[in-house]
């Protein structure tokens, strides 16, 4: 690792902790036997509701549960025939747990060498953002205190639990909210490391290699959106930050690293407010002011009896406009929050007020209205009255924030290669556990443990064999780090190809069209398998297989046809002998050399160098 950006890490108090959801490669779901395969399936009704917040096993009411129950939102659940039922929308109790991903979990917590509770109590997360529609999650601790060491360094995996996955959005219109039931339920394993990873670079490592093990347990789901990493991210006066949908671990490091100098920039306007000893005024209606406005967003808000409203903010001129990450400000920051009440954002006075026409006389009026001068700041919001009392109150929350520090919050990544990420809710704590009423605490016997213990993936193990299969060490922890070791052990299995050079296409090749802007994660497994197939019956050369996953990057499926197509077929054999005859008879050569490279130059794609050499 880089000694340098340790100690960098260090000095600011950073601290860093994963949670890695992956979908277990079960037929049917945690707590009932509906299908956790839904493609193809038929929905045939669906179910609204609006959820509540309720007070957990300690007698406290989450905040972030709280939060999620202020939005008023409706939330609409699609049922399926096949991947949902009465227990997913929480009109049956749960059946007793799926034994099948109960010993998958206990064989991973082994992996990570995790001692298991004699006896697990199912529990229910309190979740109120719509994603389930019995407003709960049901989990359970399979074990605590488990390690990995990743480049000699050691790393606690304080948890592991085994729950159920949550329902997907379809889409959001106004203030409803779609989601698919289908994958509700579906059993899934959550690790948690301790916030010892040192730097944002590490942190990809990690995931990476707790990714591996689980793929080497052979009983995890494949593909996008089974497996979810989150961060969360903290340094010296800052507060922990959980960063969800990190689905790219190329990317990792780098919203690890923009997270770091958002909470730098938000304690420097700490610090700048409190020098000035920076206050945030009441919240005043403002709609009078502006019922005959011409400036077109406030007008717009305050149609069919909407409000505009507002609150000063003495001391704060210049901070709103301040930037915390390249393209965001702290204004940016606090109509985020905003925009969680269903408003378009907010108005705040560091921007340009030209651009939304307000006359002179209006600024000045909401001055004194808000009581401030023009060395202050204000924020102004304008919709239905409801929903712009809601917002405004939640924008001045985020602005007294700026004063005192940090917001602990859980943040969403914004997939658009910026790096940055945008408010979803406060940080939940443990006051949304309780226990789960409906089933009864599981016993872990002697023999499910002996056989946990048996089948638990050993990544040491595989490391000393794959040393070995390729004679090369580094080159090994490479590939099992690269998340493609499962793959490349089925093209190994499936073909005589030398391993070295099925390890360079995965790790170089693929890595280099990726960055070229070819969708490489999106080919198939068995597509990959289905190309060294073809190099290995001799169908095409080594220089033809980058053309083949280019094209499979492009959405072709039919690899004969993309080979055919591209005329790849490699030329072997007598059809090679005979066009290196015709070929020294057409073109003058100087000499052998010569001649090779003047027929590699041509067909360099579809002729092996190696028999083009013998031949000559």
């Amino acid at each position: 690792m880089d000694d340098k950006a340790i100690d960098y890490y260090k000095g600011i108090g950073f601290m860093c902790g994963l949670e890695i959801h992956q979908r277990l490669d079960t037929a049917s779901k945690l707590f009932c036997g509906c299908s956790t395969n839904p493609e193809n399936d038929v929905e045939y009704a669906h179910v609204d509701r609006q959820q509540r917040a309720v007070a957990g096993e300690l007698g406290a009411i989450d905040p972030s549960a709280r939060f999620e129950e202020s939005r008023q939102r409706v939330f609409r659940y699609k049922v399926y025939r096949n991947s949902s039922c009465l227990v997913d929308i929480d009109e049956e109790p749960p059946h007793e747990i799926n034994q099948d991903a109960l010993s998958i979990a206990l064989s991973i917590a082994r992996a990570f060498g995790m001692p298991i509770f004699d006896e697990l109590q199912p529990m229910r997360k309190e979740v109120v953002d719509g994603s389930d529609p019995s407003a709960f999650q049901r989990t359970v601790l399979i074990g605590r205190g488990g390690k990995i060491a990743i480049d000699g360094v050691p790393v606690d995996i304080t948890d592991m639990s085994l729950e159920e996955e949550s329902s997907g959005i379809i889409n959001t219109e106004n203030n409803v909210i779609t989601y698919d039931t289908s994958r509700l339920g579906i059993p899934l394993v959550e690790i948690d490391t301790g916030p010892d990873i040192p730097t944002p670079e590490f942190a990809k490592k990690a995931a990476l290699y707790i990714g591996t093990v689980l793929r080497l347990s052979g009983r995890v789901k494949r593909g996008i959106g089974t497996i979810r990493q989150d961060v969360n991210v903290s340094i010296k006066g800052g507060a922990r930050v959980e960063i969800k949908g990190l689905q790219d671990l190329d990317f990792m490091d780098k919203y690890i690293e923009n997270e770091v100098l958002r909470q730098q920039n938000l304690l420097k306007i700490v610090d700048v407010l409190k020098a000035r000893n920076a206050s945030v005024m009441e919240i005043a209606d403002l709609s009078q002011l502006f019922a005959s406005t011409s400036v077109g967003i406030i007008k717009r808000g305050m149609e069919n009896g909407g409000a505009t409203m507002g609150f000063g903010l003495k001391g704060f001129k210049g901070a709103l406009g301040t930037e915390v990450l390249p393209g965001r400000r702290l204004g940016t920051e606090i109509s985020d929050y905003a925009k969680m009440a269903g408003v378009g954002g907010i108005i705040h006075s560091d921007e340009d007020l030209n651009k939304y026409g307000f006359s002179a006389a209006e600024l000045e009026g909401v001055r004194k209205a808000l009581n401030i001068s023009e060395t202050d700041s204000f924020i102004l919001i304008a919709a239905e009255k409801a929903r712009c009392q809601k917002a405004i109150g939640i924008a001045r929350d985020r602005a007294l924030q700026a004063i005192s520090g940090v917001p602990l919050e859980t943040r969403a990544a914004v997939n658009d290669q910026t790096y940055t990420t945008k408010f979803l809710r406060p940080l939940p704590g443990g006051s949304r556990m309780y226990p789960e009423t409906d089933i009864k605490p599981i016993k872990i016997t002697p023999n499910a443990l002996a056989s946990a213990e048996k089948s638990a993936p050993r990544l040491d193990q595989e490391v000393s064999a794959l040393s070995k299969d390729l004679k090369d060490a580094q080159l090994a922890n490479t590939l099992i780090l690269s998340g493609k070791l499962p793959l490349y052990k089925a093209i190994a299995a499936g073909t005589s190809v030398d391993r070295r050079f099925i390890a360079s296409v995965l790790l170089q090749k693929m890595t280099e069209l990726r960055r070229k802007g070819y969708a490489v994660d999106l080919i198939r497994d068995e597509d990959i398998i289905a190309v060294f197939q073809r190099y290995d019956g001799g169908t095409v050369t080594k220089q033809a297989i980058e053309e083949v996953i280019k094209a499979l990057s492009e959405g072709h499926t039919d690899i004969d046809k993309i080979i055919a197509d591209g005329s790849l077929r490699r030329i072997s054999g007598k059809a090679l002998k005979d066009l290196v005859s015709s070929f020294s008879k057409t073109v003058q050569s100087s000499s052998k050399d010569d001649l090779r490279n003047r027929i590699m130059a041509k067909y360099r794609l579809v002729i092996d160098g190696e028999e083009l050499n013998r031949i000559i």
